[in-house]
C-alpha cells in the first residue's frame, strides 16, 4: 500500500506541475500574427481547451495504472521464486532516444507557439523518429533478453518487465499516431493555426509524461527504486 501511495504521489505531482506551468506561462496575450486570439475583457487568459483536460484525465488514468501494476511488481520480489532480469545495455540507449525526442518535442512547441513552420517541421520529424527508434531499440532488447535465456515464463521477474516494457510500448505507439497525424498536417499547411498549435502542445504534454514513467520504470529494473522505497517506508514507520 506504501508503494501504490508514493507513485501514485509522484503522478499527481507531475500531473500538478505542468498544469501550472500552462496557466502560469501561457500568454496569449502576447501572441501575434495568425495564433494571436482575441481577450475577452476582465479575462487575462483563455480557459484550458476541453481535449487537454480530457488529455490530463487521461494521463491520471494511466499513472494510477502503472502505479497500481509497480505495486504489485514490488510485492511479487518478496517470493522465494522471484531472482532480478539483468538490464540491457541498449536500455540506456533507449532512454536517451526517449528523453531527446520530449526534448525535440518541446522544441517543437516553441516553434508553433511563434508561428515558425520552418523550425516546426523537422522538430516534430526530430521527435518523431526519435520515438520511432526508442520502439524499435525495445523490441531489440526483448530479442537480446530471449536470446539469452530470460523468457517471458521463466521467472516472474521477466513477466513483469515484459509485461510493463510492452504496456509502456503500447502508450508510445498510440502517442506515435496522434504525432504522426500532426507532422502530416504540419507538413500540409502554409500557417502555424491554432488546431495545430494545440495537437503539437497535446503531444508534447503526452511525451513528457511517458518519458516521465520510462524514468521511473527503468530505475525499478536498474534496483534504484528498491532503495527510494525502502527510505520512504523508513520515514513512513
Amino acid at each position: 500500500m506504501n508503494v501504490t501511495l508514493v507513485f501514485l504521489a509522484a503522478v499527481a505531482a507531475i500531473i500538478i506541475w505542468w498544469l501550472s506551468g500552462q496557466r502560469l506561462t501561457s500568454k496569449p496575450w502576447l501572441e501575434t500574427g495568425s495564433m494571436q486570439l482575441p481577450v475577452r475583457e476582465g479575462a487575462d487568459r483563455h480557459p484550458m481547451p476541453a481535449v487537454k483536460i480530457g488529455l490530463f484525465v487521461f494521463l491520471g488514468v494511466v499513472g494510477a495504472l502503472f502505479s497500481l501494476t509497480v505495486s504489485a511488481y514490488f510485492m511479487r520480489m518478496a517470493s522465494a521464486d522471484w531472482w532480478a532480469t539483468p538490464v540491457p545495455r541498449l536500455l540506456w540507449v533507449n532512454s536517451a532516444a526517449l528523453a531527446l525526442s520530449s526534448v525535440a518535442l518541446e522544441w517543437a512547441k516553441r516553434e508553433a507557439r511563434h508561428g515558425r513552420l520552418e523550425g516546426l517541421r523537422p522538430a516534430l520529424v526530430t521527435g518523431l523518429a526519435l520515438a520511432v527508434f526508442f520502439l524499435v531499440g525495445q523490441i531489440q532488447a526483448w530479442r537480446e533478453l530471449a536470446a539469452a535465456g530470460y523468457i517471458l515464463t521463466d521467472n516472474p521477474s521477466n513477466s513483469f518487465f515484459y509485461m510493463l516494457t510492452g504496456l509502456h510500448g503500447l502508450h508510445i505507439l498510440g502517442g506515435l499516431a496522434v504525432l504522426t497525424h500532426t507532422t502530416v498536417r504540419a507538413f500540409s499547411t502554409a500557417v502555424a493555426s491554432e488546431r495545430l498549435c494545440l495537437s503539437v502542445d497535446l503531444s508534447a504534454i503526452y511525451s513528457h509524461f511517458m518519458l516521465a514513467v520510462w524514468l521511473l520504470l527503468f530505475a525499478l529494473f536498474a534496483g534504484w527504486a528498491n532503495d527510494f522505497v525502502d527510505l520512504c517506508r523508513t520515514l513512513l514507520n
